[in-house]
């Protein structure tokens, strides 16, 4: 099968694009035309996933499919976007049907899923890599950016962390779970959950945002720097799932603060608008947890049950380094 024929097999779709809509022209020319609503910005994000660097070879292609476009919506999340379309550049090491099937199954059933078009992109055979450009829309002025974060501002996190760190530890043979569990874990890691309806309602409530891809702590630092402000949190205030709430304290700390692969919201707020980000977790049926609150002085400070700081000599995920 040739690249042309495996494009128009898996990934060109009859009716992708719509008069009016964001993609007037998809696949099948040398560019895409797109059009931006009237008084919106685009967002553009753009991820790569390499095998053995973002994922393990064990991982099926229908949830790789999910998984490397959630990982673009999540940043689209994270700045309030609207998703509307997506570019798929893929190398492959051969032509696997069944490969390609399950993985653009599980791409477009996510896609679906936020109204993605699939818009065009470009294949080529190499080691397995796959990147993905993900455009959405904002209303002009309203994308969340990590730069507003205020003194006294609530910090507030989505969902649970820590459980796909947690399955990382059982690939790699350092801790032990039963079956069940290790499912659970492993659904965290390899099915992540873009915040992307939460994005959209925290728009002119949230201060700063960013999703929790490298670590909780590595992340939040992206805010801290950026809005010129530390930040104390409780590590007894982090929102962590049962099983790994079983675990020993110093591999929960592991996981919660620097283990990655999260892809849930870590943002700030007015105090005086505590209601209305519970409202905003409510409306977008998503979890949402205060852990702790914007200072003056620079840095994070990760406070113990007994409020003592605690050491963050622990480091989230690097690409260089990690």
């Amino acid at each position: 099968m040739g690249e042309f024929d495996l494009i128009a097999r898996y990934f060109a779709r009859a009716g992708a694009e719509v008069s009016g809509s964001t993609v007037a022209l998809g696949i099948g020319d040398d560019c895409a035309v797109l059009t931006p609503a009237p008084g919106h910005q685009w967002l553009v994000s753009t991820d790569m996933l390499v095998e053995g660097r973002h994922f393990l070879s064990t991982v099926s292609p229908r949830r790789l499919g999910h998984k490397a476009l959630a990982v673009n919506l999540s940043d689209l999340a994270a700045s309030g976007g609207t998703p509307r379309a997506c570019f798929l550049s893929l190398a492959l090491p051969r032509v696997d049907e069944a490969f390609l099937a399950g993985f653009s199954e599980g791409l477009f059933a996510l896609a679906d899923a936020h109204g993605v078009v699939l818009a065009g992109g470009d294949t080529t055979a190499g080691p397995l890599n796959i990147n993905i450009t993900i455009m959405g829309e904002v209303p002009t002025g309203q994308a969340l950016l990590r730069s507003g974060a205020r003194v006294d501002d609530d910090l507030w996190v989505s969902g649970t962390l820590g459980d796909a760190r947690l399955a990382l530890e059982v690939f790699r043979g350092h801790v032990s779970l039963p079956g069940e569990a290790f499912e659970s874990v492993r659904h965290a890691m390899e099915l992540p959950q873009p915040r992307v309806a939460l994005g959209r309602a925290l728009r002119g409530l949230a201060t700063s945002a960013i999703d929790v891809s490298d670590g909780l702590a590595g992340d939040l630092g992206h805010i801290l720097n950026r809005s010129g402000v530390g930040a104390q949190l409780h590590l007894a205030d982090l929102p962590r799932s049962s099983i790994l709430g079983a675990m020993p304290e110093d591999l929960q700390r592991l996981c919660l603060l620097t283990g990655g692969d999260d892809y849930e919201l870590v943002f700030t707020a007015s105090a005086q608008d505590r209601s209305r980000v519970l409202e905003a977790g409510r409306m977008s049926a998503t979890p949402v947890y205060r852990i702790g609150r914007m200072e003056s002085q620079p840095g994070l400070r990760v406070l113990d049950g007994q409020g003592r700081v605690l050491d963050l000599s622990l480091q989230s995920f690097d690409h260089f380094k990690s």
